[in-house]
């Protein structure tokens, strides 16, 4: 019953991971919401863990579908015929998943993730808005995160070539941010979707946005950075992909310009370099046959597109502004506060394996045994590197062993 998917996708202290982990000994949350302290305690979880399963107050999730009800959002599971087959079979699969739009048929076609910086130079969104517009043309589904920059302009391009597109948004799909993509969201909406795996009205917390870069490359069949500098919230797009198996692709970029130094970086690690949307899709051609075919043209005229504003203001959304409705622009690209950045000048003084596991973090606690599935590295090796960063001062140490930013 989805009450209690709701239920058990919005209990805290319990990992996706965890989550996984008792569905595959529980089978349903239904079965998990009536089962005894006693059983529960076998599966090697914490005090609070425990005790957080034995909240069976179900007033919230009835909210969230009252919520979903009023204003038109649909709601579907891990278990579902709607959910997306390549983001199922990833190891820390959304429970529960919102949309708001039309879903897609998530095998027809290839889809298509392009992300990059919200401090776009005018090159990154002209790139960004002709690879959404000849992806699209070409039969791709582009799909993106909404954001400032490269995001905006992607989601635009697939638009103007009158095709739809997927968002997935780091807070509930009947919030805008940045409020600026109201009229954008709009038109997503109308033949295609936003999706989010927080419910209705969450806001666009820090952590949210690369907790959420998971999806975009779960559900996607390749990633494109259009352009992305060092240590960019993209970069960490594009090694989720490589983890799932997803093919990576970039743009190359100036190399004298500091947007593009990431990006670049990828394709000396073996991304592939594309020049037009078709590099893209005839990765494709064989395996959706008839879908997949050369763009004749741009929808759009590249000198249109250059003339985009560049995002000013660089700062991580904290709190959400008093005044939504306001066009205050709250990117994440800072270099010195951003959650998958560089936190301050410290990090300069790390090594290769401490950088790799501080980008894995975020402000919000996580759990030790997450930070060792995504590093790929012995559990030894990461716990003694959380260890030195949390003495240099870099990580936070939390109540029953879970780790952050600090």
């Amino acid at each position: 019953m989805l009450l209690y998917w709701i239920w058990f996708s919005q209990l805290a202290d319990l990992s996706v991971l965890q989550k996984h982990r008792l569905l595959e000994r529980f089978r349903d949350p239904e079965n998990i919401y009536y089962a005894s302290a006693e059983a529960l305690t076998e599966r090697n979880l914490t005090d609070k863990q425990a005790k957080s399963l034995q909240q069976k107050d179900l007033v919230e999730a009835e909210q969230i579908l009252i919520q979903c009800r009023r204003k038109g959002i649909g709601v579907f599971t891990l278990m579902d015929a709607a959910y997306p087959n390549r983001l199922r079979n990833t190891t820390d699969a959304p429970l529960v998943l919102y949309y708001n739009g039309i879903l897609p048929d998530w095998d027809e076609c290839p889809f298509i993730g392009i992300v990059g910086t919200r401090k776009a130079s005018g090159y990154g969104l002209q790139v960004a808005h002709q690879m959404g517009s000849q992806i699209a043309a070409g039969g791709g589904m582009i799909v993106s995160g909404g954001a400032f920059g490269v995001d905006t302009a992607a989601m635009q391009g697939a638009l103007d070539a009158r095709k739809p597109c997927v968002g997935v948004l780091g807070c509930g799909v009947d919030v805008v941010y940045p409020s600026s993509n109201r009229r954008l969201f709009a038109r997503v909406v109308e033949d295609g979707c936003l999706l989010s795996e927080y419910p209705p009205g969450t806001k666009p917390l820090h952590w949210h946005f690369p907790h959420r870069n998971r999806i975009i490359s779960g559900i996607c069949n390749g990633i494109l950075v259009a352009e992305a500098p060092e240590k960019s919230g993209a970069l960490i797009t594009a090694n989720l992909a490589l983890e799932q198996g997803r093919d990576v692709f970039t743009v190359p970029g100036n190399i004298n310009t500091a947007s593009c130094a990431g990006s670049n970086q990828l394709l000396q690690e073996g991304a592939m370099a594309v020049f037009s949307g078709w590099d893209v899709l005839k990765e494709y051609e064989s395996c959706y046959p008839g879908v997949v075919k050369m763009p004749q043209k741009d929808s759009v005229a590249p000198e249109q597109a250059s003339g985009w504003k560049v995002a000013e203001n660089t700062e991580l959304p904290g709190k959400m502004q008093k005044n939504p409705e306001k066009d205050e622009k709250i990117p994440i690209d800072n270099e010195r506060i951003s959650t998958y950045s560089v936190l301050n000048n410290k990090q300069t003084a790390l090594n290769e394996e401490e950088q790799a596991i501080l980008a894995l973090l975020t402000r919000h606690p996580q759990e030790p045994a997450d930070i060792i599935a995504r590093a790929q590295l012995p559990s030894g090796r990461v716990l003694s590197v959380l260890t030195v960063l949390t003495v240099k001062g870099l990580v936070l140490k939390h109540p029953g062993g879970r780790v952050s930013l600090k």
